[in-house]
């Protein structure tokens, strides 16, 4: 019913930046927080970054002040600027979101993960 596609990943050295989209698509009425996860090899997912519904940002220590999140509400969008790239942000990076549907209440959904691989 309800769909989260990420887009964005590739290969980067360090310093450098990628820019993460996720689009929400589906019979969707209202979304609420929206999040940013991250998962290397070896390693449990954790946290990056959320945005409210009304645009309050919280990051992870290990990323604030490098990763920006932001949202287009218009296109059930939410992004993830990333700039000085390190090393150890090498993940597959998985968004997430509060939604509440035309059909069913708030509920999480995950997207599908895409893959950010920063070269020392």
């Amino acid at each position: 019913q309800v769909q989260l596609v990420e887009s964005g990943g590739g290969l980067v050295q360090a310093g450098g930046s990628l820019r993460l989209s996720c689009a929400a698509s589906g019979r969707i009425l209202r979304i609420n927080a929206m999040n940013w996860y991250r998962q290397a090899p070896g390693k449990l997912r954790e946290w990056v970054a959320r945005i409210s519904s009304g645009g309050s940002t919280n990051y992870a220590d290990s990323v604030k002040g490098r990763f920006t999140i932001s949202r287009d509400n218009a296109k059930n969008t939410v992004y993830l600027q990333m700039n000085s790239l390190k090393p150890e942000d090498t993940a597959v990076y998985y968004c997430n979101a509060d939604i509440t549907t035309w059909s069913s209440p708030r509920n999480e959904y995950w997207g599908q993960g895409t893959q950010v691989t920063v070269s020392s």
